[in-house]
């Protein structure tokens, strides 16, 4: 299976050279948190030439800076985060990038571009969950900031922000 992750990853790279997502234009629930969001028909393409369906999951470190912390603070805005596991042909190590909100009851993080160890960007749509109210937001030290009482999450491709 490795040997064929390299010539497929190279072929996707290719066709996905133009795609790109955008985070802009997202609107805010009365709540703080953002409301429903369009996958872009780019990253829908990229999903399934990667086979990557909603539901599919893997680990995260939802902030690359803070992989060794308990609690974190996370910030409003750009995210970076990297694959503990495997999430289809994508690698354990690949960059997942996205944004942060943290005005709603709970933190919400959604991933909008994939960037394996050793290839170009990939539009996708993905989510960070966790069980039993973990996300919950709690307090940060100062506006627009959110404690996680953990560093990972589960991230799940989705075909929609809701």
């Amino acid at each position: 299976m490795v040997p064929m992750k390299a010539p497929f990853r190279t072929a996707l790279v290719l066709s996905c050279l133009a795609l790109g997502c955008t985070t802009s234009g997202v609107a805010l629930r009365p709540d703080g948190g953002p409301g429903p969001q369009k996958c872009p028909e780019k990253a829908l393409e990229a999903m399934r030439i990667l086979r990557l369906r909603p539901g599919d999951s893997s680990t995260v470190v939802i902030d690359a800076n803070q992989n060794s912390q308990s609690p974190i603070i996370v910030n409003d805005g750009p995210v970076e985060s990297h694959l503990r596991y495997e999430l289809g042909f994508l690698d354990a190590g690949t960059r997942m990038y996205g944004q942060i909100w943290t005005g709603g009851p709970n933190v919400v993080i959604r991933y909008y571009e994939a960037r394996p160890p050793d290839g170009e960007p990939i539009p996708i749509c993905a989510v960070a969950r966790l069980g039993h109210g973990q996300m919950k937001k709690r307090p940060g030290p100062a506006p627009g900031t959110a404690e996680l009482e953990f560093p990972i999450a589960g991230v799940y491709i989705v075909d929609g922000f809701r």
